[in-house]
């Protein structure tokens, strides 16, 4: 067994389904083009990850859009020699040279070359946006050959399953990816806030829109609002803080599980692809306000888990507080929404799909 992944650079959802990948099949080395040991999780120190040449260059194991132009190439050039491969993929991983059987589990199509416009935001940088004008053709077609000839296909969620159907003509199974935290601590206080606070955790990307949540803040001076993440946007993000909101990074799976204990309330601004992050904070009983759309129809039910807004702005969302400040939550409700979601079952599926994959 072997598990192949984009890179291991950052601390969010695909890289916990790594981690969730590495339960199910203990022994599997991980093969990724780039490997930031102080930039992920912790856990994986314990694993034998093989890179590709491009991680002995520092700079692109932190800042990996950097190596964007030279991506492609590697992967084409990463072999995996197993009997069997699972294939965690966003926009690479499904490229590499793969010897034996594989099952590719899609958390989205590369959005920078499928959803450029949501991907960038309102404010791309001229460089960036050239640069992607440039690469873009000859990356789909590298990116929809790269993904033909695998032989079991999984998606994380009903929209990227219709995502990936009109983008490759696949029509690929759901397996919702497992929601893991730490509920029993330890916990660690993280933040200028002790608690009822509202929560955003995310990466500080444009198409997260993080900055509606800090302007809907802006205009209640009465709530608190703690953000969670790291990313390109956090400099200008921190510049428009309003005093009853901040910005924490880096941040432990101790401090997350205290921040998730500690919140009143997660709020979800952003178009994702599924969104762990209801599951989660629903695992501490505390409900979701989420965008309408996306992943988030898949991860919280509406007056039960969580409560939806239709519109990523700023007055939408404080409408969804001050609602949800109005609203009586049933703890257990929330936690019991959230056993859809449990380890075993993607466990079992995975395993299942890897079996599938041999016997073609």
């Amino acid at each position: 067994m072997a598990i192949a992944h984009d890179y291991l650079t950052q601390r969010g959802g695909a890289e916990r389904v790594v981690l969730a990948l590495l339960h199910a099949f203990p022994d599997a080395a991980v093969h990724t083009l780039l490997y930031d040991p102080e930039g992920t999780f912790p856990e994986f120190r314990d694993v034998r990850v093989v890179t590709s040449p491009l991680n002995r260059v520092g700079p692109l194991r932190r800042h990996h859009r950097l190596a964007l132009p030279l991506l492609a190439p590697a992967a084409s050039r990463m072999t995996v020699d197993a009997d069997v491969t699972v294939v965690s993929t966003s926009g690479w991983a499904h490229g590499f040279d793969i010897r034996g059987r594989s099952v590719v589990y899609c958390h989205n199509p590369a959005r920078w070359l499928y959803q450029g416009t949501e991907y960038l935001g309102d404010r791309p940088r001229r460089l960036t946006s050239l640069a992607l004008a440039a690469l873009a053709p000859p990356l789909r077609r590298w990116d929809r050959a790269a993904m033909r000839g695998h032989d079991e296909y999984l998606v994380n969620s009903t929209v990227v399953r219709e995502r990936v159907r009109q983008t490759y003509g696949i029509d690929a199974e759901i397996l919702f990816p497992p929601s893991v935290v730490h509920v029993d601590g330890p916990y660690q206080p993280v933040g200028p806030f002790d608690d009822g606070f509202h929560l955003v955790v995310s990466r500080l990307l444009p198409y997260k829109n993080v900055d509606r949540a800090i302007e809907a803040f802006r205009d209640l001076p009465d709530e608190r609002l703690l953000i969670v993440g790291r990313g390109p946007e956090e400099e200008r993000l921190r510049a428009l803080l309003p005093p009853n909101v901040a910005i924490v990074s880096d941040v432990s799976d101790a401090q997350l599980s205290w921040a998730y204990a500690h919140c009143v309330a997660l709020v979800a601004p952003a178009l994702e692809d599924l969104g762990l992050t209801p599951l989660e904070v629903g695992a501490f009983g505390r409900p979701t306000l989420a965008l309408r759309g996306g992943g988030y129809l898949d991860t919280v039910t509406d007056g039960v888990s969580g409560l939806f807004f239709d519109r990523a702005e700023s007055d939408a969302i404080r409408e969804a507080v001050r609602r949800s400040r109005a609203s009586d939550w049933d703890a257990e409700a929330i936690r019991e929404h959230g056993h859809a979601f449990d380890e075993a079952r993607f466990h079992a599926t995975i395993v299942a799909a890897a079996e599938r994959a041999v016997s073609v």
